[in-house]
C-alpha cells in the first residue's frame, strides 16, 4: 500500500490501480484543438444563380415610351353673374317684369253661382235623403232660365234631371206596396241616376262647355 508522500517516482501509477495521488487530481490546461478544415478535394462548387434583375442582351425586349397627353386648354375663368339694376329703388327689375302675369280666371256663365249651387244640391242628394234634391227642384221651377245658350243648357239639364228623378222616386213608393219589392229597386237605380247627371253637369259646366242634349235622358 502506498504511504503518504509516494511514491516519488515523477510518473505517478496509482491511478492505474484505482488509487489517484493529489497530484493526478489537480486540473490541467489544456491546449483548444484546431478545428479540422475541410479538405478541398470534397467541396461541392455552388450552383450559379440565375439573376432575375439583369436579363441578357438577347432576351431584353424593347420598352416604347408612353405617349404624352397634351395639356388641356385652360378654361376662361367664371365671369360673376350681374343682376339687372332697375332704374329706381320703386321700379322692378328687367329680369322681374319679364315673368309672366298670374292667368286670368275664367269667366262665369251668365247663370253665374246657381247653376253651381244647384248641381251642388243635386250631388248632396243621396246624403241628405232627397232633402237637398227638392230644395234643388224648387230652385228651378217656375222661373225663366238664363239667356245664354251655355246657361240656359245647364238650367234645361238640371230641371230634366230633377224632375225625372222625383217622378221615379214616387213611382218606387207606390211599388213599396207590390209583393215583388220592386221599390227599393227603382228607388236606387234613380239616386244612381240622379248623381251620375249631376257630376256629368258639373264637370261640362267647370270647362265651359254646354250640354249637348239638355232635354235627353241620358248622361
Amino acid at each position: 500500500m502506498a504511504e503518504p508522500g509516494d511514491p516519488h517516482d515523477p510518473d505517478d501509477h496509482d491511478d492505474l490501480i484505482g488509487f489517484a495521488s493529489p497530484a493526478s487530481l489537480q486540473g490541467r490546461v489544456r491546449s483548444p484543438a484546431e478545428p479540422q478544415r475541410p479538405s478541398e478535394a470534397g467541396r461541392i462548387p455552388p450552383e450559379p444563380e440565375d439573376d432575375l434583375f439583369t436579363a441578357s442582351v438577347a432576351t431584353t425586349i424593347p420598352i416604347e415610351p408612353e405617349p404624352v397627353a397634351p395639356a388641356p386648354a385652360p378654361e376662361p375663368a367664371p365671369r360673376p353673374y350681374e343682376a339687372p339694376v332697375a332704374a329706381s329703388a320703386f321700379e322692378p327689375s328687367p329680369g322681374f317684369s319679364a315673368r309672366p302675369g298670374p292667368r286670368e280666371p275664367k269667366g262665369i256663365p251668365g247663370g253665374g253661382m246657381g247653376l253651381y249651387a244647384v248641381y251642388a244640391l243635386i250631388l248632396f242628394a243621396i246624403p241628405t235623403l232627397g232633402a237637398s234634391a227638392l230644395i234643388g227642384l224648387l230652385a228651378v221651377t217656375g222661373r225663366a232660365g238664363p239667356e245664354d245658350p251655355l246657361s240656359l243648357s245647364h238650367f234645361l239639364y238640371q230641371q230634366r234631371t230633377l224632375w225625372t228623378a222625383a217622378v221615379a222616386v214616387a213611382v218606387g213608393l207606390i211599388f213599396f206596396l207590390v209583393p215583388f219589392g220592386l221599390g227599393p229597386a227603382i228607388m236606387f237605380f234613380a239616386a244612381l241616376w240622379l248623381v251620375a247627371r249631376g257630376a256629368a253637369g258639373v264637370w261640362a259646366l267647370k270647362a265651359g262647355r254646354p250640354i249637348a242634349n239638355p232635354r235627353g235622358w241620358w248622361i
